[in-house]
């Protein structure tokens, strides 16, 4: 995306944000925790969203909900009961610039100060923090090297880490793809406390290096170089596949549902098969196939 178009993305999020209006809390009463660190959310901006909702639920069974409120351009997103993610309908936000795209939420402990670090820092602030009734309190920004995220502060209503599997059809993990992957890492431990390990993937003549922050002693995101020199930063959300038959099964109807394949199944280095598509709207998504061969197998595991 271009800069021009992140900065009219990054203030269409902002508009979203500053409608008042309550969306549910991530889990019910008494079944959440406070998990700093953790991305607890995935918001897509579509301007198809008629053909985005057949799309996902063709492919991985998804369901999609309209929030009941009066004005809310919001529609909350399902897969197998749990609630997952949320849909804007890009139609109608105040832009006619192509911005869809899926965004990620990160968990704060306290997103007054976590947005503080963030604009010392260098980043830009989009929309102050902001309450979303039961859901808590979020902010739309982008980190110092540019990629646009939210902050979210909990009332201890993120999903808790409850060891099972991650859903086939669900999201698996998420990456920043930062133009300086250790300036990123220091970053983002200053603004959530994370630990970080260094992982080395691939074949031994070519290991590729790759970060990985961990908050409760469980790893949360990854960050690696940016794939191209003209791509912006970024993050890359992952959904897992049930293997490469699987992987390839989804790509192969990828186009006859109205969607694209950015990047057919190719083996990752660290293990497993990926593939990006994109949906109607064009807003891209990878798929990796879970669980991986390697030490990546651990990485992804502790992300729902």
């Amino acid at each position: 995306m271009k800069p021009a178009l992140m900065m009219v993305l990054a203030l269409a999020l902002a508009a979203c944000a500053s409608t008042r209006f309550d969306v549910p809390a991530l889990a019910p009463p008494g079944e959440g925790s406070a998990l700093p660190g953790k991305i607890v959310w995935h918001d897509l901006l579509s301007d198809t969203p008629e053909e985005t909702m057949a799309f996902y639920g063709e492919l991985f069974g998804w369901t999609f909900e309209p929030l009941d409120v009066l004005g809310a351009n919001y529609t909350l997103i399902r897969h197998r009961g749990r609630l997952i993610g949320g849909m804007v309908d890009q139609n109608r936000l105040p832009t006619s610039a192509d911005i869809s795209q899926w965004v990620v939420v990160l968990s704060v402990a306290d997103v007054e100060q976590a947005t503080r670090i963030l604009a010392d820092a260098g980043g830009t602030v989009f929309t102050p923090p902001t309450s979303l009734g039961e859901r808590g309190t979020i902010s739309v920004v982008a980190d110092p090297q540019g990629a646009v995220l939210a902050l979210l502060q909990t009332d201890g209503s993120d999903p808790v880490d409850d060891g099972a599997e991650p859903l086939v059809g669900g999201f698996l993990w998420d990456e920043l793809w930062a133009i300086d992957p250790a300036d990123a890492a220091a970053f983002y431990q200053r603004l959530a406390a994370f630990d970080l390990e260094q992982v080395e993937a691939g074949p031994e003549e070519a290991p590729v290096a790759y970060k990985v922050l961990l908050s409760q002693d469980v790893p949360r995101l990854g960050i690696r170089r940016r794939p191209a020199q003209d791509l912006p930063p970024t993050w890359a959300s992952y959904l897992r596949v049930d293997g490469e038959a699987g992987l390839n099964d989804i790509v192969s109807r990828t186009e006859a549902l109205g969607g694209q394949v950015l990047m057919p199944a190719t083996r990752r280095p660290g293990g497993g098969y990926v593939a990006v598509i994109a949906g109607p709207s064009g807003a891209g998504i990878a798929l990796q196939t879970w669980p991986l061969p390697d030490q990546l197998a651990e990485t992804a595991g502790g992300n729902p």
